[in-house]
């Protein structure tokens, strides 16, 4: 565990008297664990509670931006990779350009291949763990909430993404690879927080997937809270479904989807435990 103690998030920072928006970054080197329908239900979750959020897409996949209704990539001109490059380049940026408006009442920066790209190229930029910050503290006084939904590994975009937040929420599946991947994310997590970004903070770990009925998915998720429950704190688990991942193939949330359904309910707890660590 480190150096990272399990706390709620810092309050959001405050610079010239300007209150900045508490950042997140959803964070899982393993594909496949809910980590992009968790930070799309959870940025839709905040803005249903009246917050101003902005989803930033940091995966050269573009899960998020798809699972928002966002399925020509191909046409974006403007995306975290395009911001990220005039930042490098010292160019001027208009950091509300390229922010899409998503009709959840959430904004969205869109990310596509080129993101790949940028990922390669940061290897030989100077200062390159914080490219992602300096547009981050462009944008954060206009929003609540920053969500960042991140790629699944723990590559250069994920290390600007941890440099940028304040805190990180963690999902893990229901299933033991997912589970025994967690102690190299935790000490990724506490080298980031000592080397550059000594104000950050672990949210939480969210049990994705999971199935009650299954005698495994129980005992791992026993295992989550006996093994990190004392140092970090549990969120509410979220029901395996399908619905969830049929809302992000229809472009939308899950509670727009299926507003009733237990999917819908779980992360609606979620988002609520996420604002009383306010």
């Amino acid at each position: 565990m480190g150096d990272v103690p399990n706390q709620p998030a810092v309050p959001p920072p405050v610079h010239g008297g300007i209150v900045m928006a508490r950042v997140i970054s959803i964070v899982c080197q393993k594909g496949g664990v809910g980590k992009t329908s968790s930070s799309v239900n959870l940025g839709v979750g905040l803005a249903r509670h009246g917050k101003k959020v902005l989803l930033i897409d940091a995966d050269s996949q573009g899960s998020l931006s798809i699972s928002l209704g966002i399925t020509d990539s191909k046409r974006l001109t403007e995306t975290i990779a395009s911001i990220m490059s005039k930042i490098i380049s010292e160019s001027p940026v208009d950091p509300a350009k390229g922010i899409l408006k998503q009709t959840e009442g959430v904004d969205v920066l869109p990310a596509n291949n080129d993101l790949a790209a940028m990922e390669m190229f940061l290897v030989n930029v100077y200062g390159r763990e914080g490219i992602m910050r300096e547009y981050i503290n462009m944008i954060s006084p206009s929003y609540d909430y920053i969500i960042i939904d991140t790629q699944p590994s723990l590559g250069m975009m994920t290390v600007n993404a941890l440099s940028a937040c304040n805190s990180v929420i963690i999902p893990v599946q229901a299933e033991y690879l997912a589970v025994k991947g967690l102690e190299q994310l935790l000490s990724t997590v506490s080298r980031i927080k000592k080397r550059i970004n000594k104000s950050l903070v672990i949210d939480g770990i969210i049990v994705t997937m999971l199935d009650e009925r299954v005698k495994e998915s129980k005992e791992l998720m026993a295992s989550v809270k006996n093994a990190y429950g004392g140092q970090i704190h549990i969120f509410s688990s979220i029901p395996r479904s399908i619905k969830v991942s049929e809302a992000a193939k229809s472009g939308i949330s899950i509670y727009t989807y299926a507003p009733n359904s237990k999917a819908a309910l779980a992360y609606e707890t979620f988002t609520g435990e996420v604002l009383s660590r306010e």
